[in-house]
């Protein structure tokens, strides 16, 4: 239980980093699209979880997919996020009122 609430913890964690690391301008959009690919990864994983157990009637497989899918994700946040600054727009014109 202790591991559980400690992974809903650092789950949120994304979340500092977008409204850190958006364009001032677009914070509320950059966190749309941020909780879009967050949604998306809720409808998927029930589904493929499901397809594994019906298929090989066992949770081990369900669980090497999260367990994979964490560490891709930790492979992504050290190789692909990089340094955390904030990016600014080119043309800011267009998202003044």
């Amino acid at each position: 239980m202790a591991l559980a609430f400690f992974g809903k913890g650092f789950g949120a964690l994304g979340w500092p980093v977008i409204s850190d690391t958006a364009p001032k301008e677009i914070v509320g959009l950059c966190g749309g699209v941020f909780n879009v690919f967050g949604n998306v990864a809720s409808i998927v994983t029930p589904l493929v979880i499901g397809y594994l157990v019906s298929e090989l009637h066992s949770f081990n497989a369900a669980l090497v997919f999260v367990g994979c899918s964490a560490l891709m994700a930790m492979v992504c946040y050290l190789f692909v996020v990089g340094d955390i600054k904030r990016m600014e727009l080119q043309n800011k014109q267009r998202y003044k009122r």
